[in-house]
């Protein structure tokens, strides 16, 4: 009988081993890379050819710079986006990380970057069995001279395999250092939330959605993914070539619950879903529109779409309200409808006047509207129509 328990003791811990393998969602191991390597803080190099365990928790390719706050190259400063220490990749430079990860899940690896002295910078993003991703850092979406971005990905690795997640520049400069900075990396599970009964709407309320840390005053920078299926704001897709902004209602306005999207440079930031609907059936598409509170210049404007309707929607909100309705009536033409969003003006900031902002959007609905429905708002409207003219009788 004593034995019994000792096997099952022994197998329990085993599986509670097992179960912490998995990987939890938020920072990786040394993902803000302020762990340092057993001789300390080198000055400042590391090359794999040396040593490929000299950055903890990561696996080193090429030539990969430990950097220090307020380190200089030449007359320009070192981004560092938090705490005191990030890496830079130098030419096809990589940093990489096996990760334990539930196969078939979908999982949003959160990251900050930066550029330094390359002309055209860019990182490459990838995991085991899923497709890279190529995530331009041209275009800066902030004056702190960093941003944070979100990537997503499906796990394909065989079960209990690791799944290896890697960050490599792939540009060749004349300087070998010139290459883009990246700090904390995180990663959370995905999950697709149910759509609910009385709206088409998957995610339309945007709770669900990649990692923000506490600190991210920021908010996460979703770029360009067409991919449906594996996105990092489940049931929506960033159709264009600028990214749009998630935020949190602790940095940010947000109009309802903790999250919402801020749209960015124009027609350049498109989100966008594909709802069920039912062919010649009349649909009403209602959301909130916001106002981020982070000193964005009016006017804040969006351009929402629903099939083949298109209507133009300025913020103008009364008193001291922060966000107001908004409502686009239209008939379905297929089983599928596109609704999309985007902000009508290019935005800045009017305290720094370069960094990039918009009008939030939140709440995003489609629904039925009955014809009961709409017979009675025929007749609401009949009778006020009524009432008017009676006062106006009366008063006569």
């Amino acid at each position: 009988m004593e034995r019994s328990w000792v096997s099952l003791w022994v197998l329990l811990l085993l599986l509670s081993q097992w179960a912490s393998a998995v990987v939890e969602d938020g920072l990786l191991n040394n993902g803000d890379f302020e762990t340092p390597p057993t001789r300390g803080f080198p000055n400042p190099r590391l090359a794999a050819g040396e040593d490929t365990t000299s950055l903890p928790g990561w696996t080193i390719n090429g030539t990969v710079e430990l950097i220090e706050s307020d380190q200089r190259q030449g007359g320009m400063i070192l981004i560092v986006p938090q705490g005191k220490h990030a890496v830079r990749l130098g030419n096809e430079a990589e940093v990489s990380q096996d990760l334990e990860l539930e196969k078939g899940s979908t999982y949003s690896v959160t990251f900050s970057a930066a550029r330094t002295c390359a002309q055209l910078e860019a990182l490459n993003v990838s995991a085991a069995g899923a497709a890279a991703a190529a995530v331009d850092l041209q275009t800066l979406y902030s004056v702190e001279g960093w941003d944070a971005y979100a990537w997503a990905f499906q796990a394909q690795q065989e079960e209990g395999a690791e799944a290896r997640l890697a960050f490599k520049n792939p540009g060749m400069e004349e300087d070998p250092t010139c290459g883009p900075v990246i700090d904390n990396i995180a990663i959370k599970k995905l999950f697709t939330p149910d759509r609910p009964e009385d709206n088409a709407v998957i995610n339309g309320d945007f709770e669900e959605g990649p990692w923000v840390f506490p600190n991210a005053t920021l908010g996460v920078l979703l770029p360009t993914n067409l991919d449906e299926e594996t996105t990092s704001l489940p049931g929506w897709i960033v159709e264009s070539n600028r990214a749009v902004r998630y935020i949190d209602s602790y940095h940010f306005n947000v109009p309802q619950g903790k999250r919402a999207i801020e749209l960015l440079s124009g027609k350049e930031g498109i989100i966008s879903q594909m709802v069920e609907t039912t062919p010649q059936k009349k649909y009403g598409l209602t959301f909130t529109l916001g106002d981020a509170g982070d000193s964005c210049q009016l006017p804040l404007a969006v351009m929402a779409f629903a099939g083949d309707q298109a209507q133009n929607f300025h913020y103008s909100p009364m008193g001291n309200a922060t966000r107001q309705p908004a409502n686009l009536t239209f008939t379905a033409r297929a089983e599928r409808t596109r609704v999309a969003f985007y902000s009508v003006y290019y935005n800045t900031r009017s305290d720094d006047r370069s960094s990039l902002c918009g009008p939030v959007v939140d709440e995003v609905r489609v629904w039925g509207v009955s014809a009961s429905a709409r017979l009675n708002a025929r007749g609401l409207i009949v009778f006020l129509l009524g009432m008017a003219v009676l006062f106006v009788l009366v008063l006569n």
